[in-house]
């Protein structure tokens, strides 16, 4: 059964947010914006109801009168003292260190901070619970009054609405939650910054031991969803104290040695969780909280690319690719869910989790519900089965199969087909995702190629066997006519994204397409006129979008220019023809996208009136929610600044560009 109710309406002038208690427009502050971060984790996560809250709730503390940033009431009942049972106190979110990461405190090394909740906590009898947060930062304590003092227990969490926490058997069953993208972002932030700033370990291998971590997570929600018992989960209790964080040692290990059995081909034997028992207890705590598997793919995959950008970013090349133009590819490409899809150097998996997502919202609107509601197992099994059979990834560094393997288990809950294998030397090479990718992605047998090459002439291909018997590594010069000669020699040396272009497209069916992330320079260079004429012989070119520099700026911290060219292969028929004069002239496709929604610093950035002041839309936004056991949906009409964003517009254009202009070839 669902309620709704309609809430006043918003409006927002510049330096104002909306209040989630009140609905009314508050200045923001750093503080606000924790305290609204969590009051809507109180609503969306804990399910109490804003009419059970109130903002700086005046209490009598030690003859004083002090302000709680959130008071929460019994729900039904007036906001007195007497039904207080909850409080909360908000800081100021702390800097980041000069590393980009923030030591996250124990109990003890927060214990100036608490003595605030802990005041007013005495000071009302009926108040149990109470939490300190500064945005990154999460301490929940519980109040316990013994017959000659009053004890404050740590917690890991605290209760729901109604108040239960179960035993830890259905604690570990029950009590996790659907995650929305800032809260994921949130813990694994703290997951991160607690083991690089707290185990002193160096970034990277941090990095690795949350991953661990996270593929233990994962098998752990396959294996439930199979029958089996919960062993990733830890009482709220448990990480506090040592024969708590012993027994979840002793779960983990247990979960991690079937991981590497299960993933022999991603894990050595020698690989293992090192973290210290006080780490891998709060790492648990704070996972163990959502689960992955039900979660909305953007938000798993903002978290974990967020993770992942500040610890694999740009060596040799490896430049990831920003969300918006991977999305815009997807978007244009609009792959099938019949269609074999391939990234030939997939990274960290960006364009296959965007793939997962644009067929998840296809079968989501097939049937008619959201992704997130218990009724959606039909939609997620459908998915799973797509990322089995026809999703595939192939990449040179291990780590990165490691990464994308990940990604792409958090987005369909299974590993999908990721191959550790060198693909311009495919089908020869020594590494070992070669002999897996033989008969899965065979040349000639991909519908829909996207990806983003590693660039750049300071990492040259120089291997005289992947050079061999390639057209693009051919030596062409002009005779005294200006006309392309072809040279009785290749190349000693090449740039790889050159030859990634032509082993891409002999992946390619007939009528496959390709959408490729490419320097500006292969498309515009006099020197690379060779490669230009050999793309157009071999196919027909749909569309070529500009990439402003602020995206690469942002997500990969390099300053390249770069243009996302798309293509479809043309049939041998198609290029016999060609070669005997019939040619075929065909409109295709431009634009340039000069905002990217961020600025070079990566903060938003918003369209504006030509008086510099933003422009804003009105919105309507449906806010679905459990409430003391009832299902609510509440609706604001709020007004929010308008992102400067040209790719959606531009994938918008494009559709309509197709509906006149057919793809040119069979």
């Amino acid at each position: 059964m669902k309620s709704s109710t309609t809430e006043k309406p918003i409006a927002l002038k510049e330096g104002m947010i909306p209040d989630y208690i009140t609905l009314d427009p508050v200045k923001e502050t750093p503080k606000e914006k924790v305290r609204q971060e969590i009051a809507r984790a109180l609503i969306f996560e804990y399910q109490i109801a804003p009419e059970s809250m109130e903002r700086d709730f005046s209490i009598n503390v030690e003859g004083k009168r002090k302000k709680v940033d959130i008071a929460i009431f019994e729900a039904g009942q007036p906001h007195e003292e007497a039904y207080l049972r909850r409080v909360v106190v908000c800081r100021p979110e702390p800097k980041q260190g000069k590393k980009g990461v923030t030591k996250i405190r124990d109990f003890k090394q927060a214990g100036a901070d608490l003595e605030d909740v802990k005041g007013f906590m005495l000071s009302v009898d009926a108040c149990e619970w109470g939490l300190w947060t500064n945005g990154l930062e999460r301490f929940f304590i519980r109040k316990k009054k013994k017959r000659f003092e009053t004890l404050f227990d740590p917690y890991g969490d605290w209760p729901p609405a109604d108040g239960t926490m179960g035993s830890p058997d259905v604690y570990s069953d029950s009590y996790e939650r659907r995650a929305k993208e800032v809260d994921l972002k949130r813990a694994f932030r703290r997951c991160h910054n607690f083991i690089h700033g707290n185990e002193g370990m160096p970034k990277d291998a941090a990095f690795w031991q949350f991953l661990y971590l996270i593929f233990a997570k994962m098998h752990d929600e396959r294996l439930h969803n199979g029958g089996a018992s919960r062993l990733f989960f830890a009482h709220p209790k448990e990480p506090f104290e040592e024969e708590g964080r012993m027994k979840i040692r002793q779960r983990i290990d247990k979960l991690f040695a079937a991981v590497k059995q299960q993933y022999r081909e991603l894990f050595k034997e020698q690989d293992a969780l090192t973290l210290s028992d006080k780490a891998l207890a709060y790492m648990v705590m704070e996972l163990s909280r959502y689960n992955l598997s039900r979660s909305d793919i953007d938000a798993k995959g903002a978290a974990y690319q967020e993770i992942v950008g500040a610890n694999l970013r740009g060596d040799r090349g490896q430049y990831f690719t920003p969300r918006r133009a991977v999305d815009l590819v997807i978007e244009m490409l609009d792959p099938k869910p019949h269609e074999t899809l391939l990234d030939s150097a997939c990274g960290t998996g960006g364009f296959l989790v965007a793939a997962l997502k644009y067929q998840a919202r296809r079968f989501t609107a097939e049937y008619e519900r959201e992704i997130g509601d218990d009724t959606t197992d039909d939609v997620l099994d459908r998915l799973r089965d797509y990322a089995e059979k026809h999703v595939y990834g192939a990449d040179f560094d291990p780590f990165l199969v490691r990464a994308s393997t990940m990604n792409v288990m958090m987005a369909a809950n299974t590993q999908g087909n990721l191959f550790h294998m060198d693909s311009l030397a495919f089908p020869r090479g020594h590494l070992p995702g070669k002999e897996q990718a033989k008969g899965k992605i065979n040349f000639g047998t991909i519908d829909v190629l996207v990806t983003n090459p590693p660039f750049g002439s300071d990492i040259p291909i120089t291997d005289p066997e992947v050079l061999e018997g390639r057209e693009l590594a051919r030596v062409w010069r002009k005779d005294k006519g200006g006309n392309l000669v072809e040279q009785d020699r290749t190349h000693n040396s090449l740039a790889p994204e050159i030859l990634f272009i032509e082993q891409n497209i002999k992946w390619l069916k007939e009528g496959g397409r390709m959408g490729i992330v490419l320097p500006n320079g292969i498309l515009g260079n006099p020197g690379d006129e060779s490669i230009r004429r050999w793309i157009l012989k071999e196919c027909w070119v749909l569309a070529c979008v500009e990439v402003p520099v602020e995206a690469f700026i942002v997500e990969a911290n390099v300053g390249i220019l770069t243009s996302l060219l798309f293509l479809k292969k043309k049939t041998e028929d198609e290029k016999s023809m060609e070669a005997m004069g019939h040619k075929t002239e065909y409109p295709i496709f431009m634009a340039v996208a000069e905002k990217a929604g961020v600025d070079r610093r990566g903060n938003p950035l918003y369209k504006r009136h030509p008086d510099g002041s933003e422009i804003v839309e009105e919105k309507m936004v449906t806010e679905t929610v459990k409430l003391n056991g009832k299902t609510v949906t509440r609706q604001r009409r709020i007004i929010r600044p308008v992102i400067d964003d040209d790719f959606p517009l531009i994938a918008a254009a494009y559709k309509e560009f197709r509906k006149d202009n057919p793809e040119p070839g069979a």
